[in-house]
């Protein structure tokens, strides 16, 4: 859907990275997550020839020779960043060996390493505190928190009407803490096989379509993180303003949005921030007296307290994806080590080995662990040069700023960005 932003001209160097960024959903559909500019643009690329991979690799690196043409340094720093991305991925497509390390350092501008097992087993000790049994041992504990997770499921047929409270009550929320435009909406639908839990597709015109996948048990304690992650306040609500502010401040280069970029890494940084953002730590109190308007029993106190405990396993299914594709680790290997520590039943480590091995998206998984870790630095940092008074004042930047790892990176330092 065309943002009302219309066809205004644009930066030439602006508009062939458009083309570029295009291009790549005819190598992989689904590559362009979301694309509101010009549709005579898309619809000039998706009827041209077939883009070769090695092609594009090298338009992309003379588009960063060109850099910064008309563009002022933190919009050239944006585009630069995500050419180095798009080059990486079309190397890839040609079919270049490029290291499982390396390919998530140029995607999304940070390194990556195996975590250590001790700090797993220092998150099961104290999800073992959370769930009242500090000395269980590992099957007991394996046996204590399947229990929880099951008294923790929502009834299939409440899981609609569970949905819509949350968004509604989120809504509020946002609209008060961070102003969305009158015509904002989100719709929600229901969908199977699919290798994630929740998509946000955003279709420009301050309008998402959130899909919901049914083949995975909805539970009470994350439902209000995947409201919180896929609309408000995260992604439906970081396009809408960045729509409004940057694509209506004239920044095409925001009109489209790119799997494997840092644009990634940054909005699901934002987005697993997004429910404590806008709650605070009490999250799960706040919960519990919504579910308690439906009818259904909730231990938010509880919840929160297993959250925390469980919140040190972030890196485990990272870990995973570097024993697959770095350490070269067969997949009944990676499943064993998601079922060991992280709890999982089989069903469920091999429904995460999916998003793991598939093509698209086996180094997507870096963007919530390392997005996680560097936003949440970012978000609580006592520097004097990050502008920003406070975590909400800071959320809103991310909400609103073309903001990359390095700018980050740069702000922690105390460097120009």
């Amino acid at each position: 859907m065309p943002s009302e932003h219309g066809h205004r001209p644009i930066s030439p160097l602006v508009t062939d990275y458009l083309r570029l960024g295009l291009a790549f959903d005819r190598l992989e559909e689904g590559f362009v997550d979301a694309y509101t500019g010009d549709p005579s643009l898309r619809a000039d690329v998706m009827s041209g020839p077939a883009p070769d991979p090695a092609q594009l690799a090298q338009v992309a690196r003379g588009l960063q020779g060109d850099l910064p043409a008309d563009l002022d340094p933190e919009r050239a720093a944006f585009v630069g960043a995500h050419l180095r991305a798009l080059e990486c991925s079309a190397r890839t497509f040609a079919g270049e060996d490029i290291s499982f390390v390396d390919e998530v350092r140029a995607y999304f501008d940070v390194d990556i390493t195996l975590g250590d097992v001790e700090t797993y087993r220092a998150a099961h000790a104290e999800l073992a505190v959370a769930l009242g049994e500090p000395d269980a041992a590992a099957d007991r504990l394996l046996s204590s928190y399947t229990a929880y997770r099951r008294a923790d499921e929502i009834p299939p047929e409440r899981v609609d009407e569970c949905v819509r409270a949350f968004s509604g009550a989120l809504r509020e929320k946002v609209r008060d803490a961070y102003p969305l435009p009158d015509a904002e909406i989100v719709e929600f639908e229901v969908v199977t096989d699919k290798p994630w839990s929740g998509f946000n597709y955003y279709l420009g015109d301050y309008r998402s379509r959130v899909a919901i996948n049914a083949d995975l048990t909805q539970y009470m304690s994350s439902l209000p993180h995947l409201i919180a992650h896929e609309a408000y306040p995260g992604h439906h609500t970081e396009h809408c303003r960045k729509e409004q502010r940057l694509v209506g401040g004239g920044q095409d280069e925001q009109t489209i949005f790119l799997v494997n970029t840092p644009q990634c890494l940054m909005a699901e940084g934002l987005a697993d921030h997004a429910l404590q953002a806008i709650v605070g730590p009490d999250w799960g109190l706040w919960a519990q007296e919504i579910y308690a308007d439906l009818g259904l029993r909730f231990d938010g106190d509880r919840a929160q307290r297993v959250g925390g405990a469980t919140g040190g396993l972030i890196g485990v299914r990272q870990d995973a994806a570097l024993l697959l594709h770095d350490r070269h680790a067969d997949a009944d290997e990676a499943t064993a080590f998601l079922q060991r520590w992280l709890l999982a039943p089989e069903a469920r480590a091999r429904q995460m080995l999916r998003f793991l091995t598939s093509p698209l998206w086996r180094a997507y998984i870096s963007t919530y662990v390392e997005g996680y870790r560097l936003l949440e630095q970012w978000l609580d940092a006592d520097v004097p040069t990050i502008a920003g008074d406070g975590r909400a004042a800071r959320f809103g930047r991310l909400l609103d700023e073309p903001l990359i790892p390095a700018s980050l990176r740069a702000e922690l330092a105390g460097a120009p960005a």
